[in-house]
């Protein structure tokens, strides 16, 4: 009798709409991921602060949420999440899934209790059809938080970058004299980038206090807020330099409002916190950069442009 009345609800629904050409976890996701159904007040989506102009992340320094409340923290890009361990600045969810819930239910972003997120999807005669089809479940909290982390996993970058055809010899030319001197001065080291920015997508995966912590005006205790060890206190995810040109203003906070302030920041972080708490050992002595280097390097980083980003051109 339970499966009869399924059917005949089912079948209602089919007939009061036509099913959309969606058949993929991933493709939910992202019709998900850009529906300000998951705000409060339906005023604002995953792609309002996750935007693909600016290789999903935000162009301001403070992301703004329902009712135009204002965030704690730089929104970061979401692309390359694929192979990370941990999510958000501070590493407190363990999963894409675990993440996925966090800014729909935080006050100052979408606002609204989980439960009543999934009341809402389920009430919505497309979102049901979709996930019945796709999921073989109705819309819950496990269906909804997979899809929105299948279709951020979908948004890898494709190698389409300067420094990918490069090293790729794809292109021999792709990178300028100015961009493979950054490189070098990037991978040497007495200069220490590679020694935090590693491996595929530019980042070791680790937390690092750089600097940006005083316990006065950069009060942000950061990784400390997780694990409550005093090792931690200012530490902050080192994010994956892919798309980084796209994605300012930068840092947790967004202090910086373009690469030159980035590199000039690290050429030497007491020209801008005079006493820094708990600062990195890498940090600790200035590198001092020459002005040709800090224009190499910023050159450098605008070579791990993506040429596509997913879905930018797209109407959504």
């Amino acid at each position: 009798m339970k499966n009869l009345k399924y059917f005949i609800l089912l079948l209602g629904f089919f007939s009061c709409s036509e099913p959309p050409q969606i058949t993929t976890k991933v493709e939910l996701g992202k019709k998900l991921f850009f529906d300000p159904i998951l705000s409060k007040d339906n005023s604002i989506s995953c792609a309002s602060c996750h935007n693909p102009q600016f290789a999903y992340a935000d162009n301001k320094a403070l992301s703004l949420g329902v009712n135009d409340s204002i965030g704690t923290r730089n929104t970061p890009s979401i692309m390359n999440m694929l192979s990370r361990p941990y999510f958000f600045h501070d590493g407190r969810a363990p999963s894409l899934e675990a993440q996925a819930s966090m800014p729909i239910e935080n006050p100052v972003e979408m606002n609204l209790v989980f439960d009543e997120a999934v009341n809402k999807i389920k009430n919505n005669k497309e979102y049901y059809i979709l996930f019945n089809k796709i999921y073989q479940d109705s819309p819950n909290h496990n269906t909804i938080t997979n899809a929105l982390a299948e279709f951020q996993r979908s948004l890898e970058s494709d190698g389409s970058a300067p420094h990918d055809l490069w090293i790729n010899d794809v292109d021999t030319l792709a990178l300028s004299t100015s961009q493979q001197r950054g490189r070098a001065i990037f991978l040497a080291d007495e200069f220490k980038c590679f020694e935090c920015h590693s491996g595929p997508d530019f980042t070791g995966d680790e937390f690092r206090n750089i600097g940006l912590y005083n316990g006065t005006t950069l009060n942000d205790t950061g990784r400390f807020q997780v694990t409550k060890d005093s090792s931690d206190l200012g530490k902050f995810k080192v994010p994956g330099l892919r798309n980084v040109a796209l994605t300012a203003p930068y840092m947790h906070n967004g202090m910086f409002n373009t690469l030159e302030e980035v590199i000039d920041f690290y050429s030497n972080p007491y020209d801008f916190v005079k006493a820094p708490v708990n600062i990195d050992s890498l940090m600790v002595t200035p590198l001092n950069f020459t002005e040709q280097q800090k224009t190499d390097l910023v050159n450098f980083l605008h070579a791990l442009t993506d040429k596509n980003i997913p879905h930018r051109n797209e109407e959504n």
